[in-house]
């Protein structure tokens, strides 16, 4: 190991075949590797890290020295600086011409849909995605980390997508594969296995859509599972005597267009009424013969990137506020990835009379021992 400059340390390793970099220091507030690129890239960054005390010196990067620096697309709020570090990363990658880079990094889910159209989170998604650099976002299981149980989320970033992935996000869901450890670390009580692990990575590099069946008996425990690829077809529930075995389903694996986690948000105007019910009109100014809005009656709609505004306000406002209008000065696009909307399953209750039928055996049941009690 050798010093190359002051907080700096650079060492060859042997066992991975490259040099390290290591630089003292923060990484939002001075960064120590400027004129680096590199190939691949892994990232772990604290969880929303409140960044406070170097808001100063990030803010003025991103006011002068805009997407030539590393915070042009936008800043998140004070609160969490998680998506700071990933436009970091995005910093050092290689252009694409000379072979592009590849990142993963750890999040928490904040960065998935904090912040509305507009927002710094909002327009930081929004330069990943339409530049199209998400590759995948893999859901970890909770309680993989020694000092949280959080839900976390492992994104993976490249500029140099092959051909098929083009265009497009794939959302991993690998929260049910994972084993207990035999002693616990901290906050941390789970991991996952080889096993796991294979599975994950064969999904991630097939780029293919894949479910989940589990198999419950009529308590509810899982009894088996099974994973399936597109055309397999799921097991059939067992005959475990109850009649409430089964077989539930779920996503694991699925594939968005990049412009499926856009939306617009447009802000609805209703009109201002005086005390006789009658809207009132501008007198002057831009404003002159139009109806006035009445503030404490506006509402936002959020439309997705896909779907024509016309159409949706026509369908999903105007039957219910005829009167209503689209301030279009105020629309903006906006991004989110709500990943655990996109995997969740409906489960439909149990039947009123099959809960019934549970209760009253449970009570026959009580009866009899009450009776044994006093006989």
């Amino acid at each position: 190991m050798r010093s190359a400059a002051r907080g700096t340390s650079v060492g060859y390793s042997p066992l991975f075949g490259f040099y390290t970099f290591i630089v003292f220091g923060n990484t939002l507030s001075a960064d120590g590797l400027l004129d680096k690129r590199f190939d691949y890239m892994l990232s772990n960054p604290p969880f929303g890290v409140e960044w406070k005390k170097i808001e100063a010196l990030v803010r003025k990067e991103h006011t002068e020295q805009g997407y030539a620096g590393r915070f042009g697309p936008g800043l998140p709020r004070v609160s969490d600086g998680s998506l700071l570090f990933l436009l970091h990363l995005l910093s050092k990658m290689r252009p694409a011409v000379d072979g592009g880079s590849r990142i993963g990094i750890v999040l928490n889910s904040s960065p998935l849909f904090t912040g509305g159209a507009g927002s710094g989170e909002s327009e930081i998604r929004r330069h990943v995605l339409e530049n199209d650099l998400l590759e995948a976002i893999v859901a970890l299981p909770t309680d993989m980390f020694y000092n949280t149980g959080i839900a976390t989320y492992v994104w993976i970033l490249s500029n140099r997508k092959p051909a098929h992935r083009e265009g497009k996000v794939q959302l991993i869901d690998a929260s049910h594969f994972w084993q207990k450890m035999r002693k616990s670390l901290g906050s941390k009580r789970k991991e996952m296995n080889e096993e796991h692990i294979a599975l994950i990575t064969r999904l991630f590099g097939d780029c293919t859509e894949a479910s989940l069946a589990l198999v419950l008996d009529g308590r509810g425990k899982e009894i088996d599972r099974r994973v399936l690829m597109p055309g397999d077809s799921p097991p059939v529930a067992p005959d475990d005597g109850t009649g409430r075995a089964k077989v539930r389903v779920v996503p694991i694996s699925r594939i968005f267009r990049t412009q499926d986690f856009g939306y617009r948000t447009i802000t609805v105007e209703r009109p201002l009424r005086d005390e006789a019910g009658e809207i009132l009109i501008g007198q002057k100014g831009k404003q002159k013969g139009k109806p006035q809005p009445d503030p404490k009656r506006r509402d936002t709609e959020n439309v997705p990137l896909g779907e024509d505004i016309d159409a949706y306000f026509a369908r999903e406002v105007l039957p219910h506020a005829p009167d209503a209008w689209i301030d279009e000065s105020k629309t903006k696009v906006g991004y989110e990835i709500p990943f655990n909307r996109h995997f969740y399953v409906f489960e439909p209750p149990r039947p009123l009379d099959a809960i019934d039928a549970d209760l009253a055996r449970v009570t026959d049941r009580i009866k009899a021992r009450i009776e044994g009690l006093t006989a």
